[in-house]
């Protein structure tokens, strides 16, 4: 469950929306002292410290914080603020897996310090962008999400939107030209002390440690491109950016044209048109580059919905078989790659090393499989649920047969009579699930 904004920081939230949203050439220029106002940078720290995370390059955790005093600590740090003397530290980067499993990407982690300052940034920032944003992007942005955005592409498919751009970016948090972001600031922040910061920010250098621990610097004031991933306030930043793009598909007659609409989660996009995709694709091209932005062409592609699916954010849609009536329907469902993903995800907990009480064990799968289920539940889920399901009961036998020494494969003592009930194993085909409009296939 989320913080609760305390009244006097949302009503100032309320103020700058509504005059954003009333006046849309307006720009603010008295906003450095709402960062760095103590309730706002309490209540950032407490955001940072519900989000928790690794410490950054001076080592100091929340813990330590706050046994040396966390009221003066903040006060140290809006004396910063409030002197100008605040400096953000460097990023210390580290790699970690890719949510497809392909790879690594690296992740920026900042001090606390900083953190505290981007979260009392974006508390006052977001409010008058987001009276701007397009009501196609969905990524990091409050009361929407990516369970929304992946209803909206079902929508237009089920309308006849079915000639789909399904694009993927090469590298967008990395590409993003600082001085054009700057730029789309300040068409509404004009305070020069709030743009320091951005720009600082944008410029901190970056730390890296090799395999034999020698220390790296990289980035620093030479760098031009690119949003620290990982940072507090990158998707703020990188969505500002974007909407110069989905503000432009709208305003320069693209949509009308192309009989288009497009669904953007961050840098995940697509657009949804009526038999004009790939002249779509062309002017996306074009546009993104005058962005200084490029398509990864290997993996951006055109797709007919109505005989071939596409996957955005972990969903797979297009053509779909219903078994009871045996027709084809235009239809969503939970892509194998997601179904991987979180097989994979089970493997590594069910492992021999593992030597927690099933209670334990139980309680994070069945954590997982609820997590799972609850942003899965749009669609045809019943042939993942029952894909799922059937594997990880057979991960969990094969685990509870080696840790009581049974012999064969355990389906006597283990079965699944027996691990969905007596042993307490959530089973997600006994979850209820939503019904969805389907279209026939042409």
């Amino acid at each position: 469950m989320g913080l609760t904004t305390p009244e006097k920081i949302r009503s100032l939230q309320r103020k700058l929306y509504v005059k954003a949203k009333a006046e849309p050439a307006f720009r603010f220029y008295l906003l450095y002292d709402k960062i760095c106002r103590a309730d706002i940078l309490l209540h950032a720290y407490r955001l940072a410290r519900a989000n928790a995370g690794a410490p950054g390059v001076d080592g100091m955790t929340f813990d330590q914080i706050e046994a040396q005093g966390l009221e003066a600590w903040l006060a140290g740090l809006r004396e910063d603020l409030v002197a100008k003397t605040y400096r953000p530290d460097p990023v210390r980067r580290v790699m970690i897996p890719k949510a497809s499993g392909d790879g690594e990407r690296p992740l920026g982690i900042a001090t606390i310090r900083d953190r505290v300052v981007q979260a009392a940034a974006k508390i006052v920032l977001e409010p008058i962008f987001e009276a701007d944003f397009e009501d196609t992007a969905y990524g990091y942005r409050p009361r929407r999400g990516a369970l929304a955005a992946v209803k909206e592409v079902h929508r237009h498919l089920i309308r006849g939107n079915t000639d789909v751009v399904d694009a993927d970016l090469s590298r967008y948090f990395d590409s993003i030209p600082h001085s054009d972001l700057l730029k789309s600031v300040a068409r509404r922040v004009v305070d020069r002390n709030v743009l320091r910061l951005i720009k600082m920010w944008l410029r901190s250098p970056v730390e890296e440690r090799d395999a034999d621990g020698t220390r790296r610097m990289s980035g620093g004031k030479g760098n031009k491109l690119g949003t620290p991933q990982g940072a507090v306030v990158s998707p703020l930043l990188a969505n500002i950016y974007m909407n110069r793009f989905l503000k432009h598909f709208r305003q320069s007659g693209a949509a009308d044209a192309f009989r288009a609409h497009v669904v953007a989660y961050a840098d995940d996009l697509v657009i949804l048109s009526r038999g004009r995709a790939a002249e779509a694709l062309t002017w996306m091209r074009d546009a993104m580059a005058k962005l200084g932005l490029t398509l990864n062409e290997a993996k951006t592609s055109l797709k007919d919905a109505l005989k071939e699916r596409f996957d955005f954010l972990g969903y797979s849609f297009g053509p779909h078989w219903f078994k009871k009536n045996g027709k084809w329907y235009l239809g969503a469902s939970p892509s194998k790659k997601s179904m991987q993903r979180f097989k994979t995800k089970v493997g590594d907990r069910l492992v021999p090393a593992n030597v927690a009480p099933w209670e334990d064990v139980r309680d994070e799968l069945n954590s997982m499989l609820l997590g799972w289920s609850h942003y899965f539940s749009y669609g045809a889920t019943a042939g993942a649920y029952k894909h799922v399901d059937w594997h990880v009961y057979q991960r969990a036998r094969d685990f509870l047969t080696r840790r009581h020494k049974v012999q064969g494969r355990g389906t006597a003592r283990f079965s699944c009579d027996v691990v969905y009930g007596e042993l307490g194993l959530i089973r997600l085909e006994r979850l209820p699930r939503s019904r969805v409009p389907a279209v026939g296939r042409t």
